[in-house]
């Protein structure tokens, strides 16, 4: 089954750290499908958001041990994520946040 652009990108990912990165290094990070694959994800950015799209890395995140509670233990899942710089002069106004 191919994955379709709005099967790729999961969601954005929105921290203190990705702020840095979208406000200093035009880089913006998405969770991404587990099976998606860096042109896929560089094809999705560029036909929703309508930028140029510089490079694409991705990173499985392991899954972690999360609370515990007496006997039961559970899970994180593993997750895939990307980050994705764009090249410069593009943005993503959905990121920019308050201007």
């Amino acid at each position: 089954m191919a994955l379709t652009s709005y099967d790729v990108l999961r969601r954005p990912l929105i921290t203190e750290k990705t702020n840095f990165h979208v406000n200093k290094l035009h880089q913006y990070v998405f969770e991404v499908a587990g099976a998606a694959t860096k042109v896929q994800v560089k094809e999705a950015v560029e036909k929703l958001f309508r930028v140029s799209v510089a490079s694409v890395n991705t990173m499985v995140v392991p899954a972690k041990r999360a609370r515990r509670m007496r006997r039961f233990t559970t899970r994180k899942p593993a997750t895939k994520k990307a980050i994705v710089t764009l090249v410069e002069g593009d943005t993503i106004p959905d990121f920019e946040g308050v201007r």
